[in-house]
């Protein structure tokens, strides 16, 4: 019995004297996120919207879609795309390098959501406080960025 106590305390001290070596890092930028975005993220890269094959890079704030052969980075949608509502599209949250090196997969992978809009709460909506840092939200609360 004395060596089941001599064990479990030596074991015991040794898990309190070994030092954190953990990092965690936390990579958020729910303000960088548009409010047409859906909520329920801290951080997204990219989000592709089904109903017009487009990704949109939220740290950039740009559009990206395929034309003439190769992908357009944009800060605004196509003109063939003037009358496509943003708050009500689906948007799906790819967080992936270059998530447009993957189109083909996406297009297949999320086809389903096409014409799927008005489903999806967007920040703009929401009452959650953590999206008060959203500029263009109703509740925008700046905290001295601007």
């Amino acid at each position: 019995m004395k060596k089941i106590l001599l064990f479990l305390t030596i074991v015991a001290g040794s898990i309190i004297c070994t030092p954190a070596s953990a990092q965690f890092r936390v990579n958020v930028n729910i303000g960088s996120q548009p409010v047409w975005g859906p909520v329920g993220y801290d951080h997204v890269d990219y989000y592709y919207l089904p109903d017009i094959e487009t990704y949109y890079y939220v740290p950039t704030r740009q559009f990206i879609y395929f034309s003439n052969g190769r992908w357009i980075y944009s800060s605004s949608l196509p003109y063939r795309y003037r009358n496509y509502d943003l708050n009500r599209g689906y948007k799906v949250v790819v967080n992936q390098p270059r998530a447009y090196q993957n189109y083909s997969l996406h297009r297949a992978e999320y086809s389903r959501y096409r014409n799927y809009g008005g489903r999806q709460m967007i920040i703009r909506n929401s009452n959650d406080p953590r999206y008060y840092v959203v500029k263009g939200h109703p509740k925008y609360y700046n905290r001295g960025r601007d």
